[in-house]
Protein backbone atom coordinates (compact mmCIF):
# COMPACT_ATOMS: atom_id res chain seq x y z
CA UNK A 1 0.00 0.00 0.00
CA UNK A 2 2.75 2.34 1.06
CA UNK A 3 4.56 2.00 -2.86
CA UNK A 4 1.09 2.48 -4.53
CA UNK A 5 1.01 5.81 -2.31
CA UNK A 6 4.69 7.28 -3.52
CA UNK A 7 4.18 5.94 -7.08
CA UNK A 8 0.72 7.60 -7.23
CA UNK A 9 2.09 10.88 -5.39
CA UNK A 10 5.43 10.92 -7.79
CA UNK A 11 3.23 10.25 -10.63
CA UNK A 12 1.00 13.48 -9.50
CA UNK A 13 4.11 15.99 -8.82
CA UNK A 14 5.51 14.80 -11.73
CA UNK A 15 3.20 15.06 -14.24
CA UNK A 16 2.20 18.53 -12.57
CA UNK A 17 5.46 20.04 -12.95
CA UNK A 18 5.94 18.88 -16.51
CA UNK A 19 2.83 20.09 -17.20
CA UNK A 20 4.09 23.76 -16.23
CA UNK A 21 5.70 26.25 -18.27
CA UNK A 22 9.72 26.33 -16.96
CA UNK A 23 12.27 28.78 -17.22
CA UNK A 24 15.77 28.72 -16.92
CA UNK A 25 18.26 31.49 -18.43
CA UNK A 26 20.96 34.24 -17.40
CA UNK A 27 21.03 37.49 -16.70
CA UNK A 28 23.15 40.66 -16.34
CA UNK A 29 22.59 44.26 -15.55
CA UNK A 30 22.91 47.42 -13.44
CA UNK A 31 22.60 48.28 -9.78
CA UNK A 32 22.24 51.51 -8.46
CA UNK A 33 22.93 51.48 -5.26
CA UNK A 34 22.77 53.42 -2.06
CA UNK A 35 22.72 53.02 2.00
CA UNK A 36 18.90 54.14 3.19
CA UNK A 37 18.40 55.44 6.95
CA UNK A 38 22.26 56.12 7.20
CA UNK A 39 24.03 59.11 9.44
CA UNK A 40 25.92 60.46 7.28
CA UNK A 41 25.21 62.15 3.87
CA UNK A 42 25.50 59.04 1.01
CA UNK A 43 25.37 59.37 -2.46
CA UNK A 44 24.81 56.49 -5.07
CA UNK A 45 26.98 53.71 -6.13
CA UNK A 46 26.85 52.23 -9.51
CA UNK A 47 27.33 48.62 -9.99
CA UNK A 48 26.67 45.59 -11.93
CA UNK A 49 24.66 42.16 -11.28
CA UNK A 50 25.01 39.16 -13.49
CA UNK A 51 23.75 35.76 -12.92
CA UNK A 52 21.09 32.72 -13.34
CA UNK A 53 17.18 32.51 -12.92
CA UNK A 54 15.01 29.64 -12.83
CA UNK A 55 11.09 29.77 -12.68
CA UNK A 56 7.63 28.20 -12.93
CA UNK A 57 4.54 29.38 -14.27
CA UNK A 58 1.25 28.33 -12.69
CA UNK A 59 -1.21 29.59 -14.92
CA UNK A 60 -1.68 31.98 -17.06
CA UNK A 61 -1.16 34.91 -14.61
CA UNK A 62 0.81 33.45 -12.14
CA UNK A 63 4.58 31.91 -11.55
CA UNK A 64 7.70 32.38 -9.81
CA UNK A 65 11.19 33.08 -10.28
CA UNK A 66 14.17 32.38 -8.32
CA UNK A 67 17.44 34.44 -9.37
CA UNK A 68 21.39 34.14 -8.61
CA UNK A 69 22.57 36.58 -8.43
CA UNK A 70 26.31 37.78 -7.76
CA UNK A 71 25.29 42.29 -7.32
CA UNK A 72 27.81 44.97 -6.77
CA UNK A 73 26.05 47.31 -3.98
CA UNK A 74 26.89 50.21 -1.63
CA UNK A 75 27.45 53.87 -1.65
CA UNK A 76 30.04 56.87 -1.85
CA UNK A 77 30.37 59.67 0.15
CA UNK A 78 33.15 62.15 1.23
CA UNK A 79 35.14 60.58 3.25
CA UNK A 80 35.56 57.06 2.47
CA UNK A 81 33.98 54.57 1.18
CA UNK A 82 31.05 51.97 1.46
CA UNK A 83 31.69 48.78 -1.46
CA UNK A 84 29.78 45.69 -0.67
CA UNK A 85 29.44 42.48 -2.75
CA UNK A 86 26.76 40.07 -2.10
CA UNK A 87 25.72 36.80 -4.11
CA UNK A 88 21.74 37.36 -3.86
CA UNK A 89 18.91 35.32 -4.19
CA UNK A 90 15.96 36.87 -4.76
CA UNK A 91 12.26 34.46 -4.68
CA UNK A 92 9.46 36.43 -6.76
CA UNK A 93 6.06 36.26 -7.49
CA UNK A 94 5.23 37.32 -11.05
CA UNK A 95 1.76 38.26 -11.21
CA UNK A 96 1.40 38.70 -15.54
CA UNK A 97 -1.42 41.44 -16.04
CA UNK A 98 -1.23 40.85 -19.69
CA UNK A 99 0.98 38.60 -21.94
CA UNK A 100 4.72 38.95 -21.07
CA UNK A 101 4.18 42.13 -18.90
CA UNK A 102 4.04 41.43 -14.79
CA UNK A 103 4.21 42.75 -11.84
CA UNK A 104 7.23 41.08 -9.13
CA UNK A 105 7.44 40.82 -5.58
CA UNK A 106 8.95 38.35 -2.66
CA UNK A 107 11.85 38.54 -0.52
CA UNK A 108 15.35 38.39 -1.23
CA UNK A 109 18.52 36.78 0.80
CA UNK A 110 22.03 38.35 0.60
CA UNK A 111 25.23 36.89 1.47
CA UNK A 112 28.34 39.00 1.79
CA UNK A 113 31.17 38.12 -0.15
CA UNK A 114 33.56 41.33 -0.23
CA UNK A 115 32.88 44.46 1.85
CA UNK A 116 34.97 47.19 1.80
CA UNK A 117 33.93 49.76 4.26
CA UNK A 118 36.45 52.20 5.27
CA UNK A 119 35.85 56.00 7.00
CA UNK A 120 38.84 58.38 6.68
CA UNK A 121 38.36 61.25 9.20
CA UNK A 122 41.52 63.71 9.41
CA UNK A 123 44.64 61.06 9.20
CA UNK A 124 42.56 58.20 10.92
CA UNK A 125 41.17 55.58 8.85
CA UNK A 126 38.80 53.27 10.65
CA UNK A 127 37.80 50.10 8.93
CA UNK A 128 33.93 48.19 9.45
CA UNK A 129 32.70 44.96 8.94
CA UNK A 130 29.59 44.64 6.85
CA UNK A 131 27.26 41.89 8.39
CA UNK A 132 27.21 38.26 6.46
CA UNK A 133 23.70 38.36 5.36
CA UNK A 134 21.54 40.93 4.01
CA UNK A 135 17.45 40.00 3.74
CA UNK A 136 15.71 42.50 1.77
CA UNK A 137 12.08 43.50 0.17
CA UNK A 138 11.48 43.27 -4.06
CA UNK A 139 9.04 44.82 -5.83
CA UNK A 140 9.01 45.20 -9.71
CA UNK A 141 8.27 44.99 -12.74
CA UNK A 142 9.12 42.92 -16.36
CA UNK A 143 8.36 41.96 -19.58
CA UNK A 144 9.00 38.41 -21.01
CA UNK A 145 9.86 39.07 -25.14
CA UNK A 146 8.37 35.38 -26.69
CA UNK A 147 11.42 34.93 -28.24
CA UNK A 148 13.16 34.45 -24.77
CA UNK A 149 14.47 37.80 -23.57
CA UNK A 150 13.26 39.29 -20.72
CA UNK A 151 13.72 42.65 -19.20
CA UNK A 152 13.73 43.55 -15.19
CA UNK A 153 13.08 46.27 -13.45
CA UNK A 154 13.28 46.03 -9.52
CA UNK A 155 13.92 47.91 -6.54
CA UNK A 156 15.07 46.11 -3.01
CA UNK A 157 14.59 47.53 0.10
CA UNK A 158 16.71 46.41 3.51
CA UNK A 159 14.89 45.11 6.06
CA UNK A 160 18.38 44.25 8.00
CA UNK A 161 20.91 47.06 8.61
CA UNK A 162 24.50 46.36 6.50
CA UNK A 163 26.45 46.72 9.89
CA UNK A 164 25.86 46.92 13.34
CA UNK A 165 28.85 48.96 14.41
CA UNK A 166 28.17 52.27 15.85
CA UNK A 167 28.20 55.19 13.11
CA UNK A 168 27.65 52.93 10.33
CA UNK A 169 23.84 51.62 10.64
CA UNK A 170 21.61 51.85 7.01
CA UNK A 171 19.82 49.24 5.12
CA UNK A 172 20.36 48.65 1.26
CA UNK A 173 18.55 50.36 -1.22
CA UNK A 174 18.73 49.09 -4.75
CA UNK A 175 17.10 49.83 -7.87
CA UNK A 176 18.35 47.66 -10.99
CA UNK A 177 17.12 47.44 -14.46
CA UNK A 178 18.23 43.48 -15.94
CA UNK A 179 18.11 41.16 -19.10
CA UNK A 180 18.31 37.90 -19.65
CA UNK A 181 17.55 35.41 -21.98
CA UNK A 182 15.81 32.32 -21.38
CA UNK A 183 16.84 28.88 -23.15
CA UNK A 184 13.44 27.22 -22.14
Amino acid sequence: MKKLIVAAITLFIGTTAFSQELDLGIKAGANFATISDANIDLSNRTGFQAGIFAGIKFTDKVGIQADLLYSQQGAEFDAGEFDLTYVNVPVVLKYYLVQGLNIQAGPQFGFIVDDNIKTVIGDIEKQIEAEKTDVSGVVGAGYDFPFGVRLDARYNFGLTDVSKVNGSEGKNSVFSLALGYSFL
